[in-house]
């Protein structure tokens, strides 16, 4: 994989800053990780941070409502924003010739967002989130699987027990005093990573930051993250049927596993992708090739840092297979690799799908600039990147064995079984 250049800075202010110079094509990619996620909510205020999310888009001083995706997008470039647990971030990818304009834009909203703040936009914006809701949550089949995981895994004390995109409840209380106070906590220069990776001149970028980043205020009363400490192991196993409107049985199961960054972490990263990733997994080979008994396999990891990380697997029932059978099936192959582990030929296919998957991803401008400021946010340390591969093939079978044995038990598993039901109504 070919090295990813780093060259950091830091403002007075306490913006880092990451450039990675990439004159291929003529693009260039701006990215900004605040370290204010859904973990970072209070009581009562669950959704804030996805909330607020949108409200950033809602104009500043500068720049009227609607107007940063028209310059964005007027330019020839695109743009987004994501919330998580424990971050969330904004980025364009613009047109080389078009940097300063992206920086001015995000800026501007970072040290101008209040002014422009009204309770019509918050009003708007809260709808908007509550219908983003209903699609992707409430009436979407399965769709409640990840908060009613992150529930049963984590105590409610835990910031990772509530769903980021909230409550309707508390979105519905959601003040402009509570967002305004939530902006001015959680968004300030020294909160923030800024990355760009592309096509510019590292001296003229490095002094559009200064001119428009420069003098926007440090907080210097960031507000420290609430406690995430939590038991390895849940210590039982816990168990929830589901009967939803949905066309087949399928079953969640999800563990608590080290946090990402760490030496457990990297192993499950492994097992996760020995288990589920492509047709020749262990999973889609036996419960959907050999034994068809699932029509689906999924399994990934949460990268999150919160205290544990999360492991999840679901498959889906074929029609006509019930889920008693599935699960025993399940948890067969589970076990198989958790006492065997991998065969060398195994390891050998995930690492090349692994090394192809960050390869190609990297490739992208975009996905680069986002990874550094992950790391840079997360670690500080965004030279992590160019380690992403020799993390991964450093584990091998006997780390996968030992890491499995020590999460991948029943007594630090989650089951969550989604049943079909003539009617959702009240059990859901």
């Amino acid at each position: 994989m070919p090295h990813i250049p780093i060259d950091r800075h830091q403002l007075p202010n306490g913006l880092r800053v990451i450039l990675s110079h990439d004159d291929r094509a003529p693009i260039v990619a701006v990215n900004l990780w605040y370290d204010v996620g859904s973990r970072h909510e209070k009581p009562g205020k669950t959704g804030f941070a996805h909330l607020f999310e949108h409200m950033m888009f809602q104009g500043s001083a500068n720049v009227a409502k609607g107007e940063h995706f028209d310059l964005v997008q007027a330019a020839g470039g695109s743009l987004n924003a994501t919330t998580w647990l424990d971050r969330t971030n904004y980025f364009e990818t613009m047109p080389s010739h078009e940097l300063e304009l992206a920086l001015w834009l995000e800026s501007d909203r970072l040290g101008g967002l209040l002014p422009a703040m009204t309770q019509e936009k918050l009003d708007n914006q809260r709808d908007v989130v509550k219908n983003e809701r209903r699609f992707s949550v409430d009436n979407q089949p399965y769709g409640t699987w990840d908060e009613k995981l992150q529930g049963l895994l984590f105590p409610e004390t835990h910031p990772y027990h509530h769903p980021t995109i909230g409550s309707m409840e508390d979105l519905d209380a959601a003040s402009l005093d509570d967002v305004r106070e939530f902006f001015t906590a959680h968004y300030a220069p020294n909160n923030a990573v800024l990355t760009i990776a592309g096509d510019f001149e590292p001296g003229p970028a490095l002094e559009m930051i200064e001119k428009h980043f420069g003098p926007i205020p440090a907080n210097p009363a960031i507000p420290e993250a609430p406690p995430t400490e939590v038991d390895p192991i849940i210590g039982a196993e816990v168990r929830q049927e589901v009967p939803d409107r949905v066309p087949l049985p399928r079953i969640y199961a999800a563990y608590r596993m080290p946090i990402f960054g760490s030496e457990g972490f990297n192993a499950l990263e492994v097992a996760v992708d020995l288990l589920g990733s492509g047709r020749a997994s262990r999973l889609y080979r036996s419960l959907v090739r050999e034994q068809q008994v699932a029509q689906d396999v999924t399994t990934f990891a949460f990268p999150v840092i919160g205290g544990a990380a999360i492991f999840t697997i679901w498959v889906t029932a074929r029609p006509g297979v019930g889920h008693d059978s599935l699960e025993a099936a399940l948890w067969a192959e589970v076990d198989a690799l958790a006492g065997e582990g991998p065969s060398d030929d195994e390891l050998e296919r995930v690492r090349n799908l692994h090394a192809s998957g960050v390869e190609s991803s990297l490739e992208r401008i975009s996905e680069r600039a986002d990874r550094l400021s992950m790391y840079a946010c997360l670690f500080d340390q965004p030279e992590q990147i160019n380690t992403e591969l020799s993390r991964y093939e450093a584990v091998d079978a006997g780390r996968v064995r030992e890491a499995m044995n020590a999460s991948l038990g029943p007594d630090n598993r989650v089951v969550l079984t989604y049943l079909p039901a003539e009617s959702a109504e009240g059990t859901a």
